[in-house]
């Protein structure tokens, strides 16, 4: 088997097929767009105290990078509520659900506890890789963050702590790597 990056004829077909679609441009070949969720835990917003400035962010990322973003959702600091929320996306079969919050230390931190029983399969590396790049970044949230990521299904879900610096740099490492999962898994 020829590797793409090897063949210059593939190279050549691949960048044909990619600027016949402009739209995606940032998905992989073969793919369209794969649809997303981005589900906000904040206790405050949940309760109209407040709108997210959060959520539409992830969605801008989210759609930057190609996907399309089927809702944003907010749920209170509840594992019962959590855990419904994401499994409600996985039923209905998006492929990335991106949650914002909830995976720090205090009490009503509990998207991990949500989150685990929902996953067939850990992503530690993806875990490790957004903790690392947001200690590296100086977002000490987001490297410090208990947040998961795995698959449940067909679908990559992953928690992401909540402040603008965690959002943007945990969004920016995130984004290839699920590009990647999904594309093997939409494969089985």
């Amino acid at each position: 088997m020829t590797d793409i990056l090897d063949d210059p004829d593939a190279q050549a077909a691949d960048a044909a097929a990619r600027s016949t679609s402009p739209g995606l441009a940032a998905t992989a070949p073969g793919d369209g767009f794969a649809r997303s969720l981005v589900v906000v835990v904040d206790d405050r917003v949940a309760h109209g105290e407040g709108p997210s400035s959060l959520g539409p962010l992830v969605g801008e990322l989210l759609e930057e990078a190609g996907f399309h973003v089927d809702a944003t959702v907010t749920v209170p600091g509840d594992e019962i509520e959590i855990r419904n929320t994401l499994n409600t996306a996985v039923i209905g079969g998006v492929d990335l659900v991106v949650s914002v919050g909830g995976v720090g230390v205090a009490a009503r931190d509990v998207t991990p506890e949500a989150t685990e029983p929902l996953l067939d399969r850990r992503l530690q590396g993806v875990e490790e890789a957004i903790r690392s790049s947001g200690l590296s970044a100086g977002a000490t949230d987001g490297g410090l963050s208990r947040g998961l990521a795995g698959i449940s299904g067909q679908t990559v879900v992953v928690n992401i702590a909540d402040s603008r610096a965690a959002v943007r740099d945990g969004m920016a490492t995130l984004l290839p790597l699920a590009r990647h999962v999904i594309g093997h898994i939409s494969d089985i």
